[in-house]
């Protein structure tokens, strides 16, 4: 490697850049982004549904509840507009079942079709009460349950 030492006097500065240092830097950083970039856009396809809004067609058999979190922070279910405990809510449900079974003819009668429950949740509703809710319905045997939800007002494209 040379160096120049200047001439004409050691007042006059240097203008030359040694680059090298850059250049090998750019270098290591472009290997670097190689190597993490692929990491990083890996994921896995999967297609998500598309629910907007869907109808719903309301059964008299269908159980509906409203689960919403209380003032105290203590979950509060009602079954129609009845409130119910855990307990309660169990038993109600097990019931419900047992009464639409047999209405069809018995749990062994062809083309049974089981009620559903759907469930309005409070938006500041605990992820707790709701997960309960589900869990005891599903307990109680009922295979569908679902969600009703309000839809976005007409004109916005917010997913």
């Amino acid at each position: 490697m040379a160096i120049n030492v200047g001439s004409g006097g050691a007042d006059k500065p240097l203008s030359d850049i040694n680059t090298t240092p850059l250049v090998d830097v750019m270098l290591v950083m472009l290997i670097i982004f190689l190597i993490a970039v692929p990491v990083v856009v890996q994921n896995v396809k999967v297609k998500l549904p598309d629910v907007r809004f869907e109808a719903t067609a309301t059964k008299p058999e269908n159980v509906s509840l409203v689960v919403r979190g209380g003032p105290a922070g203590e979950c509060e279910v009602y079954w129609n507009r009845t409130p119910v405990t855990s307990k309660e809510l169990l038993d109600r449900a097990v019931a419900k079942l047992k009464a639409e079974i047999e209405r069809q003819g018995g749990p062994n009668a062809p083309g049974v079709e089981l009620p559903e429950a759907h469930i309005r949740g409070d938006v500041d509703t605990p992820y707790r009460c709701i997960g309960g809710t589900i869990y005891t319905m599903q307990q109680a045997g009922f295979a569908k349950v679902g969600f009703i939800s309000e839809p976005p007002p007409q004109g916005t494209t917010e997913r």
